[in-house]
């Protein structure tokens, strides 16, 4: 087990490097109020003076501090000489000349074996990101110390819990702290070390408070009271650190800090650690040897790895599911382009492939929250525009005075003994010519579901467009062009369609009813409604006595102007007028509903032919001709820059969840019991 924890480590590093924390790693993060001995306990664990000191906030960062157990430096040149044996556990690290040295990540291959400058660097460093003037930010230092004298831990030490803002920190400093803690210790596979000074009431430590809201069964959380020997006289913390105030389910352990007076006289260590046992053994004899400095770095180390242990199968799950997901995203990005033509002509053929396919109805990506493509032209044909045609009454807009009038100027001065043919063609045509807006609507509305057709396939089908902006602009220029080039042509032929119905009325059509059946069957429905002719007669008398309407003398007294046009009045019609009116209706009605039937046959063949299969059949011919020219393939096929940074960082995340496998892959089944 005692990989376990330079496994984390190395897995940290790992994704580090990429700048990404995809992967919640065990690690055991350190919490506790302003100037509550957070450092103190830290640098007690490393052996060395190494973290910046002053007073109010001086942790303004997070500093992820990984501590890593080394050979001492004699033994490493032995090993280095070939006169030693390496241990299986040991690395060498034959390269550093020193006992004792730390890294940051942010100075890549710079070795410090001053710690002194290790604590002017992690100022520097947290200046640069967070101001001179006790500014906060969440952007971690990572830094690893290599020693002898340290046990294999991973620590992040976070800018203690403030309530008032100092210097150009901002009004909610305090929540911005909070949020800052409540990231770190919200990840489930962290230990808690909240730090308490033994001199405050352990009720009102915030850290014990943050730590319980997001570990409220207390699995993950260690307490550390700090500075046993600032307690009151004739007080101590006997009862706190035996649980019975607030007890905590993984430990309390009791340390000593060392005063200013220590740090200001450059006392060791080690001497600290020899006062600190010689403390613990005169005032809390039963504690001595479960508090202290020593076993807090014993118990730490065992915790983590315990707890890397029941993390690490859940560990290697994780990683083996992101490293699917990552590959499936890096194989939708594409590789670079090295052959431009061929790029292009792939494209090119992929999305006249699609577009074709989606008229047909034989795409991948069918859309199943509304109709598109072919299903859709096959909607507005039978749906929309036949319904349309359907609507549209074949005496719509006729009034019975529009009809004689009409036979009554196809007479001219001489009174009509039959219904003039004339007057039928006139007012059948009228109603033909209804029929053209529904038409031309009919072939707008296919134009505009080929235009979507353009967007679907460049959204669902053809990922691979989307990497090239131009190209992708190009293509739907193009396409729109062709479109463009083909309503007209559309429009002309849908229109000259209606003109063509109304070129020649032809009576002899084998559906027309014959005029002379269509006047016989009126006379006989009308001789059956007469009574023995009396109706003829007194109908006569009415017209001689009530002069009829719109066609009246003028009353006495008023001026006559026989070019007034009569105001149409409404009136009852003599028998002969309905007969008429009666004849001519059927005959436009019959005829109507002959052209009808032929627009609504004609009209989706026309634009089948002259829009929709032209644009299929010339589709891929036509996007060639104007895109695959010489010096046009460098500048549609740029790639955009999210594309291709996305691949990069998708590639490296990838990479990096590879190491991590790998490095899992590493520990024995053995090493997990």
């Amino acid at each position: 087990m005692d990989t376990l924890i330079p496994t984390i480590n190395r897995l940290q590093e790992v994704f580090l490097t990429v700048g990404a924390e995809v992967i919640q790693l065990p690690q055991i993060v350190v919490v506790g109020s302003q100037s509550s001995g957070k450092s103190s306990v830290l640098e007690s664990l490393v052996g060395r003076d190494f973290l910046p000191r002053g007073s109010g906030i001086v942790t303004r960062r997070p500093l992820v501090l990984q501590l890593v157990n080394v050979a001492p430096l004699q033994e490493r040149l032995k090993t280095e000489n070939g006169n030693g044996v390496k241990q299986n556990a040991q690395i060498s690290y034959s390269g550093v000349k020193a006992e004792e040295w730390g890294t940051f990540l942010h100075c890549k291959n710079q070795i410090f074996t001053d710690f002194q400058e290790i604590r002017r660097e992690i100022e520097a460093e947290t200046e640069r990101n967070s101001g001179d003037n006790k500014g906060i930010s969440p952007e971690p230092i990572h830094l690893k110390i290599f020693s002898p004298k340290v046990l294999n831990l991973t620590l992040v030490d976070l800018p203690g819990i403030t309530k008032v803002p100092v210097g150009d920190q901002p009004e909610d400093i305090e929540a911005q702290v909070q949020a800052m803690i409540l990231s770190f210790i919200s990840n489930p596979n962290c230990l808690i070390l909240t730090v308490s000074p033994a001199n405050s009431d352990l009720a009102t430590s915030d850290a014990l408070k943050l730590a319980r809201e997001v570990d409220t069964d207390g699995r993950r959380t260690l307490l550390v009271v700090s500075k046993l020997d600032l307690m009151d006289a004739g007080t101590d913390a006997l009862e706190v650190l035996l649980g019975r105030v607030i007890p905590v389910r993984l430990g309390i352990i009791g340390v000593v800090n060392r005063s200013q007076h220590d740090i200001n006289t450059q006392k060791s260590l080690e001497d600290s650690m020899r006062d600190e046992q010689t403390f613990l053994q005169r005032h809390y004899p039963s504690l001595a040897s479960r508090a202290g400095t020593r076993y807090l770095a014993k118990t730490l180390s065992r915790l983590l790895m315990h707890h890397i242990r029941d993390c690490l199968p859940e560990l290697k799950t994780r990683v083996t599911v992101l490293s699917s997901q990552y590959q499936a995203r890096l194989n939708s990005y594409g590789q670079p382009v090295e052959d431009h033509s061929a790029t292009l002509l792939q494209i090119v053929t992929k999305f006249a492939s699609d577009y074709c396919n989606t008229i047909e109805g034989t795409a991948r990506y069918i859309q199943t929250s509304e109709l598109c493509g072919g299903a859709r032209i096959c909607y507005i044909f039978h749906e929309t525009f036949g319904r349309t045609l359907q609507s549209i009454d074949p005496l719509g807009g006729l009034t019975e005075l529009d009809i004689l009038t009409a036979i009554r100027n196809a007479t001219g001065p001489r009174p009509a003994l039959f219904v003039p043919e004339v007057s039928f063609e006139l007012l059948v045509k009228r109603q033909i010519k209804r029929l053209e807006e529904p038409s031309m609507r009919c072939v707008e509305l296919v134009h505009e579901e080929l235009q979507r057709i353009i967007q679907h396939c460049s959204s669902f089908s053809t990922q691979e467009l989307l990497r090239f902006p131009k190209l992708h602009d190009s293509i739907v220029e193009v396409v729109t062009g062709l479109l463009r080039k083909r309503l007209p042509i559309t429009n002309e032929m849908v229109h000259n369609l209606v003109s063509i119905e109304l070129a020649y009325i032809n009576t002899k059509h084998p559906d027309f009813t014959d005029a002379a059946q269509v006047s016989a069957s009126v006379n006989s429905q009308q001789a059956e409604a007469l009574d023995g002719g009396k109706r003829w007669k007194n109908e006569k008398v009415a017209e001689e006595r009530v002069p009829a309407a719109g066609f009246g003398s003028p009353s006495k007294g008023q001026s006559i102007n026989l070019l007034d046009t009569a105001v149409p009045v409404s009136r009852k019609l003599s028998s002969k007028e309905q007969r008429d009116c009666e004849i001519i209706q059927r005959l436009i009605k019959c005829y109507f509903l002959i052209v009808r039937k032929s627009i609504q046959d004609s009209v989706p063949k026309t634009v089948m032919h002259f829009l929709v299969n032209f644009v299929k059949e010339h589709l891929q011919s036509e996007l060639v001709g104007q895109l695959y020219k010489q010096q046009l393939l460098q500048e549609l096929l740029i790639e955009s820059q999210d594309t291709a940074q996305q691949r990069t960082e998708v590639a490296q995340m990838l990479e990096a969840l590879q190491k991590a496998n790998n490095i899992i892959s590493e520990i024995r089944e053995t090493h997990l019991w």
